[in-house]
């Protein structure tokens, strides 16, 4: 039953689908949960809430998808910082710009800088196998099916960096260390839940996921949640589409490989100074 649906309902959307010039746009909102972990522990939850609100830019963010049948667009919505607020964590050393895919010629390109220099990091976009499962459930006016799939780990260099631990503990023995490496450990694979919907019958969707037979509305992948919370079809100013051509082209791999020799060597660096100030880490 499941599959006649889906087929009605994509044929039922392919009218404004093929219409010259279509395009559309998503919005998305995005949450991020975020683990203090040991520091937490230690904080009252006056000072919680006063961490969460600095952070608040870097954990919530608004997302726009620009897209047509083959091509896409996927970039922060631009806002102006509150007073005071600064880089958000998140920004130091690196910023993820825009991302283009072409899903008929097999094309992902993400915009990013990392220490002044910028790169096009391209993704194998066969990497994701989808599990197409029988669940729906409406998101606003829109008929949406769960997929589920694994990813390999992004590597995060910001969790290269251990929190310092406390003076008092500083002489103990192996159980910090095992500590340390427990806090920065990645695991190989995360879990991808995404909800698609045949009604809009694009393989687009936020970030680098797409592939499935209808636009990606809610998507789900380690600790980041991302929620459509407005669609625009045909809009009456359409935004260029371009590809983007600034910067080293690398593959995730290798770009992987630079941001872990780097962070290696700025360790190294804040660990020779800390040496030469007499202190330890």
């Amino acid at each position: 039953m499941r599959n006649y649906i889906l087929i009605f309902i994509t044929l039922f959307s392919f009218n404004f689908l093929y219409a010259q010039d279509f395009q559309g746009k998503a919005y998305y909102m995005s949450k991020t949960s975020f683990d203090l972990g040991e520091w937490g522990a230690k904080m009252s939850t006056e000072q919680k809430n006063q961490m969460k609100a600095r952070m608040k830019n870097m954990l919530e963010k608004t997302f726009i998808l620009t897209f047509n049948k083959v091509e896409s667009t996927f970039k922060e919505e631009e806002r102006l910082a509150a007073p005071g607020q600064g880089r958000s964590w998140g920004s130091w050393g690196s910023g993820a710009g825009p991302r283009y895919k072409n899903v008929k010629d097999r094309i992902s390109l993400e915009e990013v800088e990392f220490f002044g220099k910028k790169f096009l990091v391209s993704d194998d976009m066969n990497e994701i196998k989808w599990e197409m499962t029988s669940e729906q459930k409406k998101i606003g006016d829109y008929t949406c099916f769960k997929a589920i799939a694994k990813k390999k780990a992004p590597f995060d260099w910001s969790k290269a960096f251990a929190p310092p631990r406390p003076r008092g503990d500083r002489a103990k023995d192996s159980t910090n260390k095992k500590r340390e490496a427990k806090m920065i450990e990645v695991p190989k694979t995360i879990d991808i839940v995404a909800w698609y919907t045949p009604q809009i019958p694009v393989s687009h969707g936020p970030g680098e996921f797409g592939g499935l037979p209808g636009l990606i509305l809610e998507l789900t992948t380690d600790n980041v949640v991302l929620l459509c919370s407005k669609i625009v079809m045909n809009p009456e100013k359409k935004d260029e589409i371009l590809k983007p051509s600034k910067g080293e082209q690398v593959t995730r791999n290798e770009y992987d490989e630079i941001v872990k020799l780097k962070t290696e060597e700025m360790k190294s660096m804040y660990q020779s100074r800390g040496k030469r100030s007499g202190r330890k880490f």
